[in-house]
């Protein structure tokens, strides 16, 4: 079978997801790569067949999406001659990470398409969502990357075609340590923002992972570093614990090893604002913004004792088995997750 696995690259976790899967797919099929976006920090650790523009969101300095450069760099001619011109009628299947250029590609071309995502997850009837709904942002989760069927990512399996999350080698083979520092990362702020809210907690030391520098500096209690996946994985696995967005990978990770976790959900982004609500359920503590009135649970986050852990079971190649099994049928539908006997016959879900 020859598969195109399309990725998401705007944010790490898509990538880092990938890094693991890939080498799965690799040794099942005739495997070829496709990226789009630019926003990542973390690389793909294989031959990327097709990089795309693709239409991913541009972070802010303010704790949100920039939503007017993200609106002018989807540039609607150029996408529109990417999703045409790329030749995903190649292909037996399609296998696509909320990635959107070959997602409308198959869904024009009548290609086989299959979501593999956390995004097909946040979408559930069953998860966690806002008390405030966002209509349009909605949406967007259902038209950006169209896929017909698929499987999703969460912190629990909130459906039967739902998994919990890949958890990178590098993390579940940590040796995990508590040096006293606590690690942020927040790229969606700008340095002064972050060190003018977290000095205040004269006695913590926090290193800061930042997208708005190229070189490391110090200033009162803060160690302001560049992002690189080999630092920023010593001093996570090191640390006390993480104050970051409320994305879905690092959070994922922070809650595997038994890490305090504080989460900041970006502003503009529906998905952030599910993933908040999910973790909150689970007891993670949330808050909205790096305002002063946040101070006071942030420092009680700080002085407590305890963290949450959650043992993630690694079930990366039996999800690739089961998308497989649901490529090879003549119909597709959520199913309980173990895998479908040669003799069973699957429907699509809506």
């Amino acid at each position: 079978m020859k598969v195109l696995y399309a990725i998401q690259g705007t944010g790490n976790g898509h990538v880092s997801r990938a890094n693991e899967i890939i080498p799965i797919l690799k040794n099942k099929c005739k495997l070829d790569i496709l990226v789009s976006g630019t926003q990542a920090d973390v690389g793909i650790n294989y031959w990327v067949k097709y990089k795309r523009k693709g239409c991913g969101f541009i972070f802010g300095k303010k704790g949100g999406v920039d939503l007017i450069k993200t609106l002018q760099q989807m540039q609607s001619k150029r996408i529109v001659s990417e999703i045409k011109k790329l030749p995903v009628e190649g292909y037996d299947l399609v296998i696509n990470d909320f990635e959107p250029i070959s997602a409308w590609a198959c869904k024009i071309k009548n290609v086989p398409c299959i979501a593999m995502s956390h995004q097909l997850a946040v979408s559930h009837k069953n998860s966690p969502k806002p008390a405030i709904g966002d209509p349009i942002a909605q949406l967007i989760l259902k038209y950006y990357a169209p896929c017909k069927t698929g499987v999703g990512f969460h912190f629990k399996s909130y459906g039967d075609n739902i998994f919990t999350p890949v958890i990178k080698s590098e993390i579940r083979n940590a040796r995990l340590k508590k040096l006293g520092h606590y690690t942020v990362y927040l790229p969606s702020y700008h340095d002064n923002k972050l060190i003018k809210f977290l000095s205040v907690f004269k006695n913590i030391q926090w290193q800061i992972f930042s997208k708005h520098t190229k070189k490391t500096y110090k200033e009162a209690n803060c160690w302001i570093r560049p992002v690189s996946t080999v630092d920023f994985t010593e001093s996570f696995t090191t640390c006390e614990g993480i104050i970051c967005g409320a994305g879905f990978e690092t959070p994922s990770e922070a809650l595997q090893m038994g890490k305090k976790l504080l989460v900041i959900p970006m502003k503009h982004q529906y998905e952030q604002h599910c993933n908040a609500a999910a973790a909150e359920q689970l007891g993670v503590p949330v808050i909205k913004s790096l305002k002063k009135k946040h101070l006071q649970k942030v420092e009680a986050w700080l002085n407590k004792k305890e963290a949450l852990q959650i043992n993630f079971p690694d079930e990366t190649e039996k999800i690739i088995d089961f998308v497989f099994a649901m490529a090879t049928q003549e119909k597709i539908i959520t199913t309980p997750k173990s895998l479908p006997s040669p003799g069973n016959r699957l429907t699509y879900w809506a």
